[in-house]
């Protein structure tokens, strides 16, 4: 049985692709370049925000990344202001999340988003103390794929890996979840489709947050 559910943030629990792209935007906009429109951006994300303003910089045409460091301080100003425009949780998510706490399951957030920037979007979207744990990039833990987020998460709760599940959308999620020896719950309304997330063998695949109750019962 598993004690503990391990949720990405972006794409995962939170509908965030509007500010991400947004922010991104507007960081190009300093330099003169055009818009990041979403997909692209679905594509950007993942990997933290300086992999996000590297592949930005890149699709936007500096591709000897001249403005990297500007940018990612830009970037940083801009999203500090924009972190929570639209954002909003998926459908299904927030009930979800009560039916596991109401199971005694531990809850937590594992995210390559900055951290204070994750603890202002789940308390936004959530309240303040909803989750058991949250951790963002910063926080002293590499970020993913590497497990050690994940493995820290385990050891938090007291629990095995074996005891937790892996919740995200991308193929950077699914690795983490592998390396830390989890099972994985790929979700499919997030950033990246199916037959991206199927490539690593999910134990679970899901298109909505009640298709995985059953685990549970």
């Amino acid at each position: 049985m598993y004690q503990c559910c391990i949720f990405d943030l972006d794409g995962t629990i939170l509908n965030t692709i509007e500010s991400l792209s947004h922010s991104i935007s507007l960081t190009m906009e300093h330099f003169g370049y055009g818009p990041v429109d979403e997909a692209h951006t679905k594509q950007f994300v993942g990997d933290g925000f300086k992999k996000l303003v590297e592949r930005a910089l890149i699709f936007s045409g500096d591709k000897e990344l001249v403005h990297y460091e500007e940018a990612l301080a830009v970037y940083e100003a801009v999203f500090e202001e924009n972190c929570l425009y639209k954002v909003r949780p998926y459908e299904g998510i927030t009930e979800f999340l009560q039916y596991l706490k109401e199971k005694g399951i531990k809850i937590a957030v594992l995210t390559n988003k900055g951290h204070e920037r994750a603890i202002e979007c789940v308390e936004n979207s959530f309240g303040k103390g909803f989750f058991d744990l949250v951790t963002g990039e910063g926080h002293g833990i590499a970020c993913k794929p590497d497990p050690s987020g994940a493995l820290y998460t385990a050891r938090h709760f007291n629990v095995s890996p074996s005891e937790c599940l892996y919740f995200g959308d991308t193929n950077t999620d699914m690795q983490t979840g592998i390396h830390a020896g989890m099972d994985t719950v790929a979700v499919t309304w997030g950033f990246r489709d199916r037959k991206e997330l199927e490539k690593f063998q999910p134990k679970y695949v899901i298109d909505h947050p009640e298709k995985i109750k059953y685990v549970f019962e």
